[in-house]
């Protein structure tokens, strides 16, 4: 019972630190320290990348990128090193969860997508590059960033299974199911071909 009660005090341990880097809002901290503007009252107000990008500063949105899927692969790799790969799943889900529903922000945070990558870099490397290259090719191909994160996310549980990595996929199958959720308005502006484009404020 001891042991138990150990492995479930350090997993719980996990999932909270997951969580606080997860729920750190680097698009709306660097929007507000570069003077760009209350990011809430622009675009869509979402505190992701593609937002950021909509106040006009590249360097923003892409210190957005890195940061946002940094804090995500940086939960991963903490807890892998500290206390094994089931903590690192664990931290690596609340990461996302911290991201999209962080406690400073009313739980009113970002969709995922560039924690999605981080972490799923910090998992699986191989996956985590199939999934960015293959986000890159249809951003590139139809210049719509929501299109591209929900192709992404869904390869990513196919990725695992061919690239043999059969301890992620559960963990992938639930991360692309939020995504694809906390996707359900742009998913909803694809299919009436309203969804804008990448830049596009």
């Amino acid at each position: 019972m001891p042991l138990i009660e150990s492995a479930a005090t350090i997993l719980l341990l996990w999932a909270v630190i997951g969580y606080l880097l997860g729920s750190i809002p680097f698009g709306l901290v660097l929007t507000k320290a570069m003077g760009l503007g209350n990011l809430r009252e622009i675009g869509s107000g979402n505190i992701g990348t593609t937002n950021v990008l909509r106040t006009g500063s590249k360097a923003a949105a892409a210190a957005t990128l890195i940061l946002d899927g940094g804090k995500g692969a940086a939960a991963v790799l903490l807890a892998r090193f500290l206390a094994g790969e089931d903590a690192a799943q664990l931290a690596g889900l609340t990461a996302f969860l911290g991201h999209c529903f962080p406690v400073w922000l009313k739980f009113k945070g970002g969709k995922g997508v560039a924690t999605f990558l981080g972490l799923m870099l910090a998992l699986a490397w191989p996956v985590g590059i199939a999934c960015c290259l293959i986000w890159v090719a249809s951003a590139a191909i139809s210049r719509i960033s929501s299109l591209s994160a929900l192709i992404a996310a869904l390869s990513a549980p196919l990725w695992c299974y061919l690239m043999g990595y059969p301890s992620v996929i559960l963990l992938a199958v639930l991360l692309t199911a939020l995504v694809f959720w906390r996707h359900g308005g742009n998913i909803n502006r694809l299919l009436s071909g309203s969804e804008p484009r990448i830049g596009q404020k």
